[in-house]
């Protein structure tokens, strides 16, 4: 049914897709009401529990959200800085309860104390302005340090819009063969978490023969304590776009998708607004610059939905399905949207690609390690006395990153959960084994991943932080697995069970779960939360004792 669901749903292509009807129904109340529902129903052809399904699922679209006007932070970082509490308290006294709603996360983990309301997001001291912020729906401005060790390939900023996409025309005078091959010489490797070769991934989709194929940039990894990606979008963008029309031109396909986090709105419009650019300047469209190449793109704002940083979710999601993980193979780059061959890419990644093609495959290998070329974006947290984005060569000590970018910690920190919530949790003392490439962390049993770093200070019960997980991957599952959708349920009922009554966990029972989430769920999400609680039980087994049996 899936599949042809697929097929059914890519009628239209992407100029007028579900998904984005969907969102375009709910911005008034929050969720769609059942009148346009069953209008979209019928001129898409699908039944009613498909559609039902996929309304119900995401944050931004569900029933319970109707009437919300304010969303509060819940992400990691967040949690670990205890802002939120207070301004919860701060939030009521405007709104009242059932006007106030929770999103996860707002990418504010530099200063924390983030909500967003009316299509805004705002962070640190904004909370204070609150009744002008409701009155006049201002902007504040953000800031927060970027900086970088060794080479500056995406923070460096871009001079001249002009000779930036001279590239283009560059690139454009030659094969797609030799494209491919400086990629694949790169030693690229995906940044998003599992590290997978590019090369290997461009030239798969190549291969596969079909006329419509498609270029998605993943920028719906909401991992708490990234912002990586959002800086990107909204200060970086022409690195990301030209990135993926190359790409687009490397394996055969006419079309990208820019799929990006409904949580992050300035990035929604900065994308928008450069596309604009490209447009009016013909740099994509039909016939680029007589090379016989057609491209363009499709920005589609996501609805709030963790799981959709997984590839095959996110597919679903555009076409319009409930965003569950699909069965591989096959992969993507065989049957991906709309059953068509499709790459997909983070925005870290596709965004390294013009520096790639403009210097040489063998110039950004030469950067980094043998394993892992290139650089790399950290995000460091609000428990940094210089908090910010931070762009080191692969192969960096971590131990610099900390205290020469970083400026130390501004609190006593036991733990730093690096990598997102799916991530290892790397006890201080682990810092100085730490460079920050894939098999250091590897290595060492813990996972680059992102990069995000989030700091969990002394005081910070970790058995709190360990159902926070469990709760926010049962929150996330798409429900499709068991052991995902029933195993961090079962986590999360333990350890609050643990902490609020005469309850103490059983360890080979535990242990079990865990090895069944691992072994047995489709996607990291299951299959990945085990990483950190395994990390907590080994590290800190001497705090986590009184918890267990």
């Amino acid at each position: 049914m899936p599949e042809n669901l697929s097929y059914l749903l890519g009628r239209k292509g992407l100029d007028k897709n579900l998904f984005e009807e969907l969102g375009i129904a709910a911005q008034d109340t929050g969720t769609p009401d059942l009148e346009k529902m069953e209008e979209l129903r019928k001129e898409f052809l699908v039944g009613k529990s498909t559609l039902y399904g996929t309304t119900s699922f995401y944050d931004f679209l569900r029933p319970e959200n109707k009437g919300k006007k304010v969303y509060i932070c819940n992400g990691s970082a967040c949690l670990t800085a205890d802002t939120q509490g207070k301004l919860k308290d701060k939030i009521l006294k405007e709104y009242s309860s059932d006007e106030v709603g929770e999103m996860c996360c707002l990418g504010r983990c530099h200063e924390n104390g983030a909500f967003h309301i009316d299509g805004k997001n705002y962070s640190g001291t904004d909370i204070e302005n609150l009744t002008d912020i409701k009155k006049t729906k201002s902007n504040t401005k953000e800031t927060y340090n970027v900086a970088y060790i060794g080479t500056p390939i995406l923070t460096e900023k871009i001079q001249d819009l002009n000779q930036f996409y001279s590239l283009l025309k560059t690139s454009l005078s030659k094969s797609p063969d030799e494209l491919l091959n400086e990629i694949k010489a790169s030693g690229i490797r995906g940044r998003g978490g599992a590290g997978f070769a590019m090369g290997f991934k461009l030239e798969s989709c190549k291969n596969t023969p079909s006329q419509d194929k498609f270029v998605v940039c993943n920028a719906d990894e909401g991992d708490p304590g990234a912002y990586s990606d959002r800086y990107l979008l909204e200060e970086q963008p022409h690195k990301l776009l030209l990135g993926m029309i190359l790409t687009g031109y490397v394996i055969g396909a006419n079309w990208g998708v820019v799929y990006i986090r409904g949580e992050y709105p300035a990035s929604v419009d900065k994308i928008n607004d450069s596309i604009a650019f490209l447009r009016e300047n013909h740099l994509i469209g039909k016939n680029i610059l007589d090379s016989n190449f057609n491209f363009d793109f499709k920005v589609v704002k996501a609805m709030g939905a963790y799981i959709c940083g997984e590839e095959t979710a996110l597919l679903s999601s555009i076409e319009g399905q409930r965003p569950e993980v699909r069965v591989r193979p096959p992969y993507p780059t065989q049957v991906g949207l709309f059953n068509k061959p499709t790459v997909v890419n983070n925005v870290e990644t596709l965004a390294n690609i013009p520096f790639i093609l403009a210097n040489g495959g063998a110039k950004y290998a030469s950067i980094g390690t043998v394993k892992s070329t290139g650089t790399k974006l950290v995000c460091l947290d609000s428990h940094f006395n210089q908090p910010g984005m931070y762009e080191v060569d692969m192969g960096t000590p971590l131990q610099t990153v900390i205290e020469e970018l970083g400026k130390g910690f501004n609190k006593r920190v036991k733990a730093l959960h690096i990598g997102g919530p799916l991530g290892g949790l790397v006890p201080v003392s682990k810092i100085k084994n730490l460079s920050i490439d894939f098999d250091s962390f590897g290595k060492e049993g813990f996972l680059l991943g992102h990069a995000s770093v989030v700091s969990i200070p002394e005081n910070f019960p970790l058995v709190k932080y360990i159902e926070h997980l469990f709760q926010f991957t049962a929150h996330e599952s798409c429900g499709k697995c068991f052991p995902c959708r029933l195993g961090s349920t079962r986590g999360y009922e333990l350890f609050k069970k643990a902490q609020n009554e005469d309850y103490k966990i059983d360890r080979t029972l535990l242990n079990d779960l865990l090895n069944t989430m691992e072994k047995g769920s489709l996607c990291a999400l299951g299959g990945g939360l085990p990483l950190p609680i395994k990390n907590a039980l080994m590290y800190f087994e001497e705090e986590l004792k009184e918890y267990l049996k």
